[in-house]
């Protein structure tokens, strides 16, 4: 039996478990990438690679491992991990406005996994990818809007149209990383052939 095939108690393979938690960290890591690299911030504007990692999730992994990776990084920074943005952690991360994009990446995994399964091609990467940004976007904003509108305090001024201007800064360079993510995705899957099963 090679190491890809062991089993664990939980049914998932040694190597997925590996993977999910390889993307874990890299979400870690993505989320706090200007307190490494200080210097990725345009324009006041932090470069933060959630968003890349959660789609290279879904590209590289599937969807049930992709989802699956992302749930583990969720879990872990409610569980008081210091796993979130600027290194917070702790159930109350449930109230922030931006948790919203957390939860997002779940479901951004496991829908781009499942378009590039149905199909492989290098475009059907690059519109996962895309998609994926739509769903991490409509959620994320969504979730931000009801939740200063519902118990974070958002001044009068605060609507609908300010939130989605909110998001008008970072759509750039996510589009950008979106679009590489599905690019290096398609290579560096055809180079590993990740098995997308348990």
């Amino acid at each position: 039996m090679t190491t890809a095939t062991v089993k664990t108690k939980s049914g998932m393979s040694a190597l997925s478990l590996v993977y999910c938690g390889m993307f874990a960290a890299l979400m870690m890591i993505g989320a706090n990438i200007t307190f490494f690299v200080p210097f990725l911030v345009v324009g006041g504007v932090p470069i933060t690679l959630q968003t890349f990692f959660a789609v290279l999730a879904g590209l590289l992994l599937g969807s049930r491992l992709g989802a699956i990776s992302m749930t583990v990084y969720m879990a872990l920074g409610l569980v008081g991990a210091p796993v979130f943005a600027k290194f917070h952690g702790g159930f109350g991360a449930i109230l922030l406005p931006t948790f919203g994009f957390i939860v997002s990446f779940i479901l951004v995994a496991f829908v781009v996994g499942k378009i590039v399964e149905k199909n492989g091609s290098l475009r059907s990467y690059v519109i996962a990818a895309l998609v994926g940004l739509v769903v991490n976007y409509v959620i994320g904003t969504n979730w931000m809007y009801f939740a200063y509108k519902l118990w974070a305090a958002a001044p009068d001024v605060f609507t609908y149209k300010v939130a989605w201007l909110w998001m008008v800064p970072p759509l750039p360079k996510d589009i950008l990383l979106s679009v590489l993510a599905g690019i290096f995705g398609h290579r560096m899957y055809k180079v590993l052939r990740v098995r997308r099963t348990l």
